[in-house]
């Protein structure tokens, strides 16, 4: 079988194959296609790979091509993990939004529209060709912002596109660690949307366990999450990481800005000096490298406003969207169920959004695809925020189906973390002369 994965330049490819590697007899890929639209990331992203396989007999064969229609054709799944206008793009995002005196982070706030404005567009496009050339395929989104583009997608793909982020994934992994619960023996109460989700229910049997570590200081203070918000007895729930940026926006604004860089500035330049090291030296240490150094830096502004400390990595554990895709890959082919935590159609699990609307929630999977499992109704205090960003996303697709100024504007002016119509029109406009991928909305 075919694996194609658009956006095959990209910096966390080599995470994908290395899984894959390691579980390719179980999910019967035998070839990867590589597409990206730049021929020199493909080819060192390509290089990498051929070293992580270097040792591997059986290794699946990879392909590469910068023809989307070549890297679509006989696919049996296809993921798709683009970035429309590139690291340039975002570092546009993220500085307009802060010149504006607004967050402006990759999937939250001003930042996070207008690469949705981008995301959309092309994401839509290669949904169309996949219908068209590989009809039978599953398209699992790693395209952020999530949760919006898999809600585009599955337009033209039904419930053949699933989105997948790993927060929720690593959030949960954290909690039953903590309580030393057995997965296969507990069933959680996780729901919102990508990157806008909380954990608010572990149940064994007819025990909540959450309640006990929420009231455990010390064990809280073990997990990431309960670092990075404190004292989280009053919500009754963890919210998921990027919830910090809601939650403490003024100062989460302030430390990105006396930061030295932007976040996209820092993987911009970051990635630049990679891919020229892994055209000049061993390319797998050259990518390595980087990819710890990645990690390491993660939400870093965040965890020091916090005092949260130094993002937790243990590589020998499966972790990151990486180990989700496979996860799901395996569920579909093989006919394993799995629970995971995903992004689909609601289907009526969470009462105040429409059915079509796309949620983050556990899912069961198999081969007749992902199906959202039954949660608890949504914390009061999250029931707003979700409605008020799920109305900025739908606004969003509007803004994209009618090449709409004003949709747009209207999509700023309705997320939480702008609410001003003024600056909603002065964002708008800036993206729009910096960004030539925007020259749609008139």
């Amino acid at each position: 079988m075919r694996l194609t994965i658009l956006g095959g330049g990209g910096f966390r490819v080599p995470l994908v194959y290395k899984a894959l590697l390691a579980d390719h007899r179980r999910t019967g890929i035998t070839e990867v296609a590589l597409h990206d639209v730049d021929p020199g990331r493909l080819d060192g992203i390509g290089r990498v790979l051929d070293a992580l396989a270097r040792d591997v007999p059986d290794a699946p064969a990879v392909v590469t091509t910068t023809r989307l229609d070549e890297a679509l054709a006989g696919a049996a799944f296809v993921f798709s993990a683009i970035r429309v206008g590139g690291l340039r793009g975002r570092v546009v995002d993220e500085q307009v939004a802060l010149d504006a005196g607004v967050l402006g982070q990759e999937t939250v706030g001003a930042g996070g529209i207008a690469y949705a404005l981008r995301s959309v567009p092309e994401s839509l496009r290669i949904a169309e060709r996949v219908a068209r050339l590989a009809p039978a395929a599953w398209l699992i989104n790693f395209t952020n912002p999530a949760g919006l583009v898999t809600e585009a997608m599955s337009g033209p793909l039904g419930d053949r596109v699933i989105g997948i982020c790993d927060s929720p994934t690593g959030l949960v992994d954290r909690v039953l660690r903590t309580l030393r619960a057995d997965p296969a023996e507990v069933r959680v109460d996780y729901a919102g949307l990508n990157h806008l989700g909380w954990l608010y229910g572990v149940h064994a049997g007819d025990r909540d366990l959450l309640p006990g570590l929420l009231a455990d200081d010390d064990r809280l203070a073990s997990i990431e999450e309960g670092r990075l918000f404190g004292d989280l007895r009053e919500l009754g729930a963890i919210p998921n990481e990027y919830l910090h940026y809601y939650y403490d926006p003024k100062g989460t604004l302030d430390a990105i800005r006396e930061a030295p860089q932007t976040r996209g500035a820092f993987l911009r330049e970051q990635q630049e000096r990679t891919y020229r090291e892994i055209a000049a030296r061993e390319p797998l240490d050259a990518w390595l490298a980087a990819w710890r150094e990645r990690e390491a830096t993660y939400m870093a502004e965040n965890r020091e406003l916090t005092g949260a400390g130094e993002r937790e990595h243990d590589e020998s554990r499966p972790a990151g969207y990486e180990g989700v895709a496979l996860a799901v890959m395996r569920a579909l082919a093989r006919d394993e169920p799995a629970t995971l935590i995903l992004n689909v159609r609601n289907r009526g699990t969470l009462d105040i959004l429409s059915d079509d609307a796309v949620v983050e929630v556990p899912c069961r999977v198999d081969a007749r695809g992902a199906v959202p499992l039954p949660v608890r109704p949504l914390p009061a205090h999250a029931v707003a925020l979700v409605r008020a960003v799920k109305a900025t996303d739908r606004l969003v697709l509007r803004a994209v189906a009618e090449g709409s100024r004003e949709a747009a504007i209207q999509a700023m002016a309705t997320h939480p973390l702008i609410a001003d119509r003024p600056l909603a029109e002065r964002l708008v406009d800036t993206y729009r002369a910096e960004l030539p991928e925007l020259a749609y909305l008139t």
